[in-house]
């Protein structure tokens, strides 16, 4: 795998599919490495450290949207942000 890249991948899936993927997700930032593939595509992630998070959620008529993005640096970094709480 190359040291540098991006990856992307869209597509529609089920609930059961998402949660599989989150939950992939979450082993993968706890053994501090995440590999993304989809055919010939693949990425190789190491997070370590702080991670900066952040989450977003849009709500319409007919379109309901929530955007989570996590980026990392490889220096370290001083945590200062109030806990985010996810209800049922």
């Amino acid at each position: 795998m190359a040291e540098y890249g991006s990856f992307e991948y869209e597509s529609y899936q089920d609930l059961e599919t998402i949660q599989k993927f989150l939950e992939s997700l979450t082993q993968g930032f706890a053994k501090e490495q995440i590999v993304l593939s989809s055919g010939d595509d693949t990425i190789e992630l190491q997070p370590k450290n702080l991670l900066k998070f952040s989450v977003s959620a849009k709500k319409k008529e007919d379109k309901t949207k929530l955007s989570i993005k996590i980026s990392w640096k490889q220096g370290k970094i001083k945590a200062v942000k109030l806990p985010l709480e996810i209800g049922p």
